[in-house]
C-alpha cells in the first residue's frame, strides 16, 4: 500500500480517508438509473442499443442525456445485439413487368392505404422454413404472418387473407411487393383484383425499393434469429409469436419518433 500511495503521491490516511467518502449524490443517481436501464434493456431481450432506451427512459419521466446513458451501459457492458444480415435467394423467381411500382416516390399518410409485404426463410433443423409478412406501411406495424414449408403463392394468399379479415381495408389500397412469382400466382392476384387492391411490385433485382420490408427482416433475425438455434419448427414459431407481439406493442421505432407500431396509430387516430 505504501508503494500505491507513492506512485500516486497521496498520503496513507488521505487514501484511507478516501476509500471511507461517501458516494455523491451523482454516483447514487447512476447507481438507481443503472438499474432501470438494465431492467429495460433485458426486458428487450438485449436488444436494445443506448437510443431506444433513453428513449424508454425518458417515457418514464427520466431526464437523462444519451451520453450518460452510453457510460452507464458501456461500464455495465451493456451493448444491444446486432446482426449483419445477407439475404439470399432461395429457388428461381420469374420477373415479370405487368405491375409497376406505385410507391417509388409515395409515402403512406394514414393506416391502410399502403401495405407491403415479403418473405424471408428462416432454418429449422438444417431445412428451410418460410415466413411471409404483411406489414402496413404507415406504422410499421405487424398486420398479419404464415410460417410455411413451401414458398408458393398460397402462403403468400393466406398472410394476405389474414391482414384483410384483422384490417378490412376499404377499396384503393396498394399492396407493394417484391417480384417474386409467389405474389404473381392466380389465388393471390385474383383476390386483390376482387378487392380493387392495386398491386405494387418492386423493379427486377431492387430490394432497396421495399425497404420496410427489408428493415423489419433486419429487426426480426438481429433481435431473435441471429446466434440461435432452432431444432423444432414449433419452438421457431413460439419465440416469433413473443417477438411479433412485442414489435407491434412493445418495441420502440426511431422512424415512429420511439413509439410502438400500435401506440404510433393510436396517436394517429
Amino acid at each position: 500500500m505504501t508503494r500505491l500511495c507513492r506512485l500516486f503521491a497521496v498520503t496513507r490516511p488521505g487514501y484511507y480517508a478516501w476509500c471511507k467518502r461517501p458516494a455523491s449524490a451523482r454516483q447514487a443517481q447512476d447507481r438507481v438509473l443503472l438499474g432501470e436501464i438494465r431492467a429495460i434493456f433485458e426486458g428487450s431481450g438485449g436488444t436494445y442499443g443506448s437510443p431506444r432506451i433513453q428513449r424508454a427512459l425518458m417515457g418514464r419521466g427520466q431526464r437523462v442525456s444519451r451520453r450518460r446513458v452510453e457510460r452507464l451501459m458501456r461500464g455495465d457492458g451493456l451493448r444491444g445485439r446486432v446482426a449483419r444480415v445477407y439475404r439470399g435467394k432461395v429457388g428461381t423467381h420469374r420477373w415479370f413487368g405487368q405491375h409497376p411500382n406505385h410507391v417509388r416516390r409515395t409515402q403512406a399518410t394514414r393506416p391502410n392505404q399502403i401495405w407491403v409485404a415479403d418473405i424471408t426463410y428462416l432454418s429449422v433443423a438444417g431445412r428451410w422454413w418460410y415466413l411471409a409478412v404483411v406489414l402496413d406501411q404507415y406504422s410499421r406495424r405487424v398486420l398479419a404472418w404464415r410460417l410455411g414449408s413451401i414458398r408458393d403463392s398460397r402462403l403468400t394468399r393466406a398472410v394476405v387473407d389474414a391482414a384483410l379479415r384483422r384490417r378490412r381495408p376499404t377499396a384503393g389500397l396498394i399492396f407493394h411487393s417484391d417480384r417474386g412469382s409467389e405474389y404473381l400466382g392466380a389465388p393471390l392476384r385474383d383476390r386483390l383484383v376482387a378487392l380493387d387492391v392495386c398491386q405494387s411490385m418492386t423493379g427486377g433485382g431492387a430490394p432497396g425499393e421495399n425497404a420496410h420490408m427489408e428493415s423489419f427482416f433486419h429487426s426480426l433475425k438481429a433481435d431473435v434469429i441471429h446466434g440461435r438455434s432452432f431444432h423444432a419448427v414449433t419452438a421457431l414459431r413460439q419465440q416469433l409469436c413473443r417477438y411479433l407481439r412485442y414489435y407491434n406493442h412493445q418495441r420502440l421505432h426511431s422512424a415512429l419518433g420511439y413509439r410502438s407500431p400500435v401506440d404510433y396509430e393510436d396517436d394517429a387516430a
